[in-house]
């Protein structure tokens, strides 16, 4: 992440990570989850937070399930079902549950398919979000699979290439592929030039915007730094048509197309604006030793990010990394020393803690 979204250093509290977990956990299960669901959305959002990506774990995402919660927006028990099936594929409804614990459950199916048949993808409709995608797509490795999730819907923040109005989401994708030694190969981006959560952060910490990370109300692009404004558009990556934006565009749609579309959801600008449209998910599994020995497939991952990682290092750059990596260090680092939370975000589960009558202690 870049160093403008950190948390600043006169604002940092480090917090164990297993009190942030247990604290979430005990959110999720004032708001209604099973034991076992809540565990689950804790454990996704408390990967988010030890591997750096803290734009998805609890800071931003668990007063917005809260809320969500609050306002009966999200079911708390879910009947996750089959709607249509194969050999090789299935399509699930969320039954309006969050997505965080929904789509563990569809890739667990995928991963049961590609054992049997090589591949399997699975789609769900009628969900909500389902935090960072990263880690659905490396629940695969422990298989030997490369992993796929993708996840599109509502609100809109995007705007196309050219275009004056929102059209999509933030629309991200992930893969993940194994390794023997190195760090496995973790590639999880939003289809913006930023994601939404991190603009959050920004706001949070007072950082600006890079030229041509997002677009004026009217669509024009901002092309000089500044503080977020009031009212923005975020623009596909790429920014400018001249820049490549669409590049992004394109990758925006075909996340559509797999997500929501592909799930019977229709396009999410299609969907109700209020308050918070439901959402499609679309993951994937793929068995390695389908095509080659997994074994052969690892050592040349090892060969392949080995040789990315000791490329030589550009001018004013101390060293060439791949995705996946600086965040698989994050995490040794942060089960050592602890996460380091915006003291605002502590001050907000202090006030949750005494809202819900809840006991856990955070520091």
């Amino acid at each position: 992440m870049l160093e403008r979204f950190l948390v600043p250093e006169k604002d940092r509290v480090f917090v164990e990570s297993e009190k942030m977990r247990q604290a979430t956990i005990e959110i999720f299960e004032k708001c209604g989850q099973s034991p076992a669901d809540a565990a689950l959305s804790a454990d996704v959002l408390m990967t988010s937070d030890l591997r750096g990506c803290e734009s998805h774990g609890v800071s931003n995402q668990l007063r917005v399930y809260v809320q969500m919660y609050g306002d009966r927006e999200i079911n708390p028990t879910p009947n996750v079902r089959v709607t249509r099936e194969t050999d090789v594929t299935a399509n699930l409804d969320g039954d309006g549950g969050l997505g965080l614990h929904v789509l563990p459950k569809a890739m667990e199916l995928a991963i049961e398919k590609a054992e049997k048949h090589g591949m399997g993808a699975v789609t769900v409709h009628n969900s909500r979000h389902i935090g960072m995608l990263a880690y659905h797509s490396m629940m695969a490795l422990e298989h030997d699979m490369i992993g796929l999730t993708t996840t599109a819907g509502n609100p809109m923040s995007m705007v196309p290439t050219h275009a004056g109005e929102k059209m999509f989401a933030t629309n991200p994708w992930a893969w993940a592929a194994p390794a023997r030694n190195e760090a496995p190969f973790v590639f999880d981006i939003a289809t913006t030039q930023v994601a939404g959560n991190k603009l959050y952060l920004a706001k949070r910490v007072g950082a600006p915007m890079e030229p041509a990370w997002v677009a004026d109300a009217e669509g024009t692009p901002i092309m000089e730094s500044a503080q977020l404004p009031d009212e923005y558009m975020s623009l596909p990556f790429g920014g400018t048509r001249e820049q490549g934006s669409h590049k992004g565009y394109g990758f925006a749609a075909t996340c559509e197309i797999l997500s929501t579309i592909l799930s019977g959801m229709g396009p999410g600008f299609l969907m109700p604006k209020t308050p918070r449209p439901l959402m499609g998910h679309y993951v994937q599994a793929i068995k390695i030793d389908g095509f080659t020995d997994p074994d052969q497939f690892k050592d040349d991952m090892d060969r392949f990010l080995g040789g990315l990682r000791n490329a030589k290092p550009a001018p004013g750059h101390d060293r060439v990394v791949y995705a996946g990596l600086p965040e698989a260090e994050e995490v040794e680092i942060r089960q050592h020393e602890g996460i380091p939370y915006h003291r605002e975000v502590i001050e907000w589960f202090e006030s949750i803690k005494a809202e819900l009558g809840l006991g856990f202690e955070l520091v």
